[in-house]
């Protein structure tokens, strides 16, 4: 019988995450220069820095390249970011040697197409409500958020408190 997702948080050592879709709500606003502008979620960069700060390993894995989005990361603490990677599976491949992390200890979230391939080889695939049908199909848990609007900080809170720790976090009690 295959595990539940409640079931598989508890062997969760590492969050994967996309940006567009994910971290962001999709959505670009273009400035009259052509810059490119998205807006993250303060709650889910709380979650993320709070996972870092916990010893949880944070990486993300995107196609996209924008230096805006690598400044915010880095300033949660999240150092493993990997913007512009046209191979997705092959960034995943690498991180996890890299960290000597088994695939089945990785929650990915992830929201279309590009995340299918990637999806498919972790532990436990998410995705915002928003996702794609073809991501949802594949997401042993689909957030009740939607991306941009608070789906990271449910999957890592939950993962947290599974793992009783986000009340260690909460309490001001980390390392």
């Amino acid at each position: 019988m295959a595990k539940s997702y409640k079931e598989l948080m508890h062997d969760i050592t590492t969050f994967i995450f996309d940006v567009d879709g994910v971290l962001t709500d999709s959505s670009v606003h273009i400035t009259p220069s052509g810059e490119m502008l998205r807006i993250m979620n303060i709650r889910d960069g709380f979650a993320m820095k709070a996972a870092v700060e916990s010893g949880y390993h944070v990486c993300i894995i995107s196609g996209g390249s924008n230096e805006g989005v690598r400044i915010r990361l880095k300033n949660l603490g999240i150092k493993d970011i990997y913007l512009g990677s046209p191979d997705k599976v092959k960034t995943f491949q690498e991180y996890c040697a890299i960290y000597n992390i088994n695939p089945s200890q990785v929650l990915y979230m992830g929201d279309d197409i590009p995340d299918y391939h990637v999806m498919k080889l972790v532990g436990l695939p998410t995705c915002p409500q928003d996702a794609s049908p073809e991501i949802k199909a594949i997401s042993n848990y689909i957030s009740h958020k939607n991306g941009g609007k608070g789906a990271v900080r449910e999957v890592i809170e939950q993962v947290m408190k599974v793992q009783d720790k986000w009340h260690l976090y909460y309490n001001g009690k980390h390392d």
